[in-house]
């Protein structure tokens, strides 16, 4: 990819993760098309992106001397500028499959298509993919343009080229990439999601107040922010996805969402960004 520096990241879903990706990359001089099909969703894009950017230039997160790059938030894109296309949609193997096969066959070959997802399989959505050679898994952590380190998950049937390029992007980003292998969740959220899970059990259960269990942890085992704060960092509609996942395809019963979270998502307390999960943000919205 001599001509990396030339082309245009793709970012499909202007969600919380792929906004944050957006941000990252055009923090870095990249770029970047973020795609989504929700007027109302590109228009919340907009106005977080301008907040990510005002917090990641406060905390030096950019390299100096780089002006962050424009981000066009589109409905649509052209296959033919891109030098790579993030899928960062819903995290359901349904609408992320329905998304992978609509826009593999229209980028041209040796285009890597990555998807970011905290826990399906790759070679899963690689059914879905016309080249899966072309197909990569990465995992973002949230804030991404905080967080330097990204999960970076090679299926069964992802090329050298594609591994080679996405290497080569994130670098570009000023990301380091961890490689694993293909499996449920993977390495962070294997650990990560269950953890989260048990400490909303725990808080259901009486055994301690919300506040009380994140301090513990942070205090006492070195978590930085707490399971339960983290939680309303990840979003609550999304760790139960995740878990359902995680549930579904290895049988871990720490998996199965308990009721707590289940009962916040059917209240739309989805975390920071509805204003409440674990947590009250609501001033920091306003």
């Amino acid at each position: 990819m001599a001509d990396r520096l030339e082309g245009v990241l793709v970012v499909l879903g202007a969600g919380v993760m792929g906004t944050a990706i957006a941000v990252t990359a055009a923090g870095h001089g990249r770029r970047v098309v973020l795609v989504d099909v929700d007027p109302a969703a590109r228009d919340r894009a907009r106005g977080r992106m301008d907040l990510h950017l005002r917090h990641a230039g406060l905390l030096g997160a950019f390299p100096d001397g780089v002006a962050p790059a424009a981000v066009e938030v589109v409905e649509e894109f052209d296959p033919a500028d891109a030098v790579a296309v993030v899928e960062a949609v819903t995290e359901r193997a349904d609408l992320k499959a329905k998304v992978i096969a609509e826009v593999s066959a229209a980028l041209p070959p040796g285009v890597p298509l990555i998807s970011n997802t905290s826990s399906i399989p790759i070679d899963e959505l690689a059914d879905a993919a016309l080249r899966p050679e072309d197909l990569v898994g990465t995992h973002f952590m949230n804030p991404a343009y905080l967080i330097r380190q990204v999960e970076v998950v090679r299926g069964p049937r992802t090329g050298d080229a594609a591994m080679a390029a996405v290497a080569a992007l994130l670098a570009d980003m000023g990301r380091h990439a961890v490689v694993v292998r293909d499996s449920p969740g993977f390495v962070t959220s294997r650990l990560l999601h269950p953890m989260i899970n048990d400490a909303a059990r725990i808080v259901e259960e009486g055994v301690a107040a919300t506040d009380d269990v994140d301090a513990l942890m942070q205090g006492c085992l070195g978590h930085r922010t707490g399971p339960l704060r983290t939680a309303d960092l990840i979003g609550l509609d999304n760790l139960v996805d995740a878990l359902l996942v995680l549930h579904e395809r290895t049988g871990d019963d720490r998996a199965r969402p308990c009721d707590l979270l289940l009962r916040k998502v059917r209240d739309g307390d989805l975390g920071r960004k509805s204003g409440r999960g674990f947590y009250d943000y609501e001033e920091a919205l306003s």
